[in-house]
């Protein structure tokens, strides 16, 4: 097996397509599509986004310090794709893409409410990169649709929800699950017999 080396670039892939909600007021409020996020800290529950300082929803963020995550799935992937291509000063993305602003728990910047999860965060550092700042954020508040929540484990259905992955300029719907945490150091359980008696070998 060969490998051709490349130029450095980005290429931990697939990321999510996330499309974020920002701006308090009315006349503030937008969405940005990002694929640089991800989790940095368990406890507390810390993660980033990625922007670059030229588009409309920094300035944004940076000044009411707060932002919502929220998650997209298979059916929101075409307004995933438009809120990352046309800029919030020429047009009110919820209006465009007919997605409705719900009202955060902690914050003051609304969810959307077509998406299955949606995470509250506010803004704890801003750290200039190059092409884009990262914004640190502690997450406040998660809110999950109930009807990806399975009523006996209480656990939320990744897979049923459609989820969305971004990989090198395209989207895909996520697969089917393969493994666990922990799969590959469980033990196997000992075969049976009928009658109960361990079988060998």
């Amino acid at each position: 097996m060969s490998k051709v080396q490349w130029k450095p670039g980005t290429m931990v892939y697939p990321v999510p397509a996330v499309m974020v909600s920002c701006g308090i007021s009315k006349e503030d409020q937008n969405i940005i599509t990002v694929s640089w996020t991800g989790t940095v800290n368990s406890d507390p529950a810390m993660l980033y986004i990625s922007v670059r300082p030229g588009r409309h929803s920094y300035d944004i963020i940076k000044k009411t310090g707060e932002f919502v995550l929220n998650l997209t799935t298979k059916e929101m992937a075409f307004a995933a794709d438009w809120c990352g291509v046309k800029s919030g000063r020429d047009y009110d993305k919820f209006k465009e893409m007919k997605l409705n602003p719900e009202k955060s728990n902690v914050i003051e910047t609304p969810a959307i409410a077509e998406a299955p999860i949606s995470i509250e965060c506010k803004v704890t550092q801003i750290i200039p990169l190059g092409t884009h700042d990262m914004f640190l954020a502690k997450v406040v508040a998660v809110n999950a649709d109930e009807q990806f929540i399975d009523s006996e484990t209480g656990a939320f259905n990744m897979q049923k929800a459609n989820l969305v992955a971004y990989a090198h300029g395209m989207y895909y719907e996520l697969g089917n699950q393969i493994g666990k945490f922990g799969f590959s150091v469980k033990k196997k359980k000992p075969r049976k017999r009928k009658d109960g008696s361990p079988l060998k070998g």
